[in-house]
């Protein structure tokens, strides 16, 4: 038997709404993301119906994927990376940034 865990994606909610996706191998590493300045930043400068992805004052939280978030994670249609390398795939539709 192997010591070594499978990947499991990961949601990543701000204010309740589904906006990223992640791979880990443990909910704790997923939830190391919330704390991620560099991830808060990024989404705070995305856009998404006009409004930023998040602000100073978001609620992040992390939870297993749906099966239609799932699907989009590896379509992977948009994606950035946080800091430490992992891919994170954008669940939303974005705003065209012209």
């Amino acid at each position: 038997m192997t010591d070594r865990l499978s990947l499991s994606i990961f949601t990543i909610e701000v204010d309740g709404r589904p906006v990223l996706a992640v791979e880990c191998k443990k909910h704790s590493e997923a939830e190391a993301i919330l704390a991620d300045e560099h991830i808060r930043h990024q989404l705070s400068l995305l856009r998404s119906g006009g409004k930023p992805l998040c602000d100073d004052l978001s609620i992040l939280r992390v939870r297993l994927v749906h099966q239609s978030e799932r699907e989009i994670y590896f379509e992977n249609a948009a994606s950035l990376l946080t800091s430490n390398g992992q891919l994170a795939v954008v669940l939303v539709d974005l705003d065209d940034p012209s």
